[in-house]
């Protein structure tokens, strides 16, 4: 718990429960908030928590918030959230202007700006819930008010972990509006066609076998036309939680507009999505996978994943002539563990191999981590994905301008 802030935190409680006895009414609205900022604190878990509070006790602030953590965390990736949660609605209000100076586009560090970016989200679930407006930073008047060039530049630059919750939702907005132009390739088979193409021999002296040696006519064929398939394996674990939950946009969006797309979840576990994102609905389909998704934001074990991926799926989607978008910062709880043979065969069995990295986003980013080490020297490309304009050029990359795009299949 934050420090400094047992006492106002201890005389909030306390009044809520002088007045009236509300405990009960104010852990139900702690729980929209929870809502709205985006953790699941359904009925029953507030019911749950009401029961849990009632039965320790609000004497002790410590205790006070452990209880609802236990109730109301059940992810790592939460803790953060719920702890500027607790504090904002717990504490004094006029801690809110603190966290409103948060809002100035300052140069801070990776991890302030992951402060910051936590605390924006809050404080507009925090207004939503009491029926407002959070105030928004001139940045994002700029973007969503005024629509000005200068505006959606300085937007689409904006890295996914640096988002307010608004912003977010506009990233997402952009993403499904985005145009997909991706490559057709030359095949080795024909199609039948009713003029300008090669003469068809074997078609010809079919129809001379079948109609009499008198029956001559022209048949032409031409090859035909076809878009590769396409691979996307995304890594969902506690370091890449931001950027895969948008990223997710990119594979329904790309999911729904062709066909022969299989895309493929991994944390711990490798896990299927492709049938649950074909939903003309982008939220039902999303939460169908939130629902089949069992390791999301934990560790990752990229070499067992991606072997899982070689031994049981490469063969039956026929990966060999498909363009594999992986998404990933290569940090593997296994160390690296099985990564360099994985990633080899993924490679020679795949028409090109991209690596999205997020950690692209720093100029000094160098592969130190041993999964990145051990990924690096198999990808075919390696492409930054954190932000609207990352996104954007990959598609532009997908079009089949490069030689390997050029390559019958």
């Amino acid at each position: 718990m934050t420090s400094g802030s047992g006492a106002d935190i201890q005389a909030n409680i306390v009044a809520s429960q002088v007045d009236g006895g509300r405990i009960a009414d104010n852990i139900a609205m702690f729980a929209r908030l929870l809502r709205a900022a985006g953790l699941p604190a359904g009925p029953d878990k507030t019911t749950l928590a009401t029961q849990a509070v009632l039965a320790v006790g609000i004497d002790d602030p410590k205790r006070f918030y452990w209880t609802l953590h236990s109730v109301f965390v059940a992810r790592r990736a939460e803790h953060d959230l719920f702890n500027q949660a607790f504090v904002m609605f717990w504490r004094d209000p006029g801690f809110l202007d603190q966290l409103m100076s948060l809002m100035l586009p300052t140069a801070r560090s990776n991890q302030a700006q992951d402060d910051k970016a936590l605390s924006r989200r809050m404080a507009e679930a925090l207004f939503a819930s009491r029926g407002g407006e959070a105030p928004r930073a001139k940045e994002e008047i700029e973007v969503h008010a005024t629509g000005s060039w200068s505006g959606q530049q300085r937007f689409q630059q904006k890295d996914f972990e640096q988002m307010s919750a608004a912003e977010l939702r506009e990233a997402r907005r952009q993403i499904a509006a985005l145009t997909l132009p991706f490559e057709r390739l030359r095949s080795r088979r024909f199609a039948q066609v009713s003029r300008r193409g090669r003469l068809d021999m074997r078609r010809m002296l079919r129809d001379m076998s079948a109609r009499g040696p008198d029956y001559l006519r022209p048949a032409f064929r031409r090859r035909r036309w076809v878009r590769p398939p396409i691979i996307v394996l995304c890594d969902i674990s506690g370091s890449m939680d931001t950027y895969a939950r948008i990223f997710l946009h990119f594979i329904y969006a790309l999911t729904n507009d062709r066909d022969r797309v299989h895309a493929f979840l991994f944390g711990t576990e490798l896990t299927p999505i492709s049938r649950l994102l074909k939903h003309r609905d982008p939220d039902a389909a999303l939460t169908r996978v939130s629902q089949r998704v069992r390791d999301w934001s934990g560790g990752t074990r990229i070499g067992d994943c991606l072997r899982d991926f070689n031994q049981h799926w490469a063969r039956r989607i026929s990966a060999q002539n498909a363009t594999v978008l992986l998404f990933t910062d290569g940090l593997d709880r296994a160390g690296g563990e099985g990564l360099d043979r994985a990633a080899r065969k993924l490679a020679a069995n795949s028409r090109r191999l991209i690596w999205l990295n997020p950690l692209l986003r720093s100029t000094d980013y160098a592969p130190l981590a041993e999964g990145a080490k051990a990924l690096a020297p198999h990808v075919h490309e390696t492409r930054e994905c954190h932000n609207l304009n990352s996104l954007t050029a990959l598609a532009a990359a997908l079009s089949g301008d490069t030689a390997a795009g050029r390559r019958m299949v």
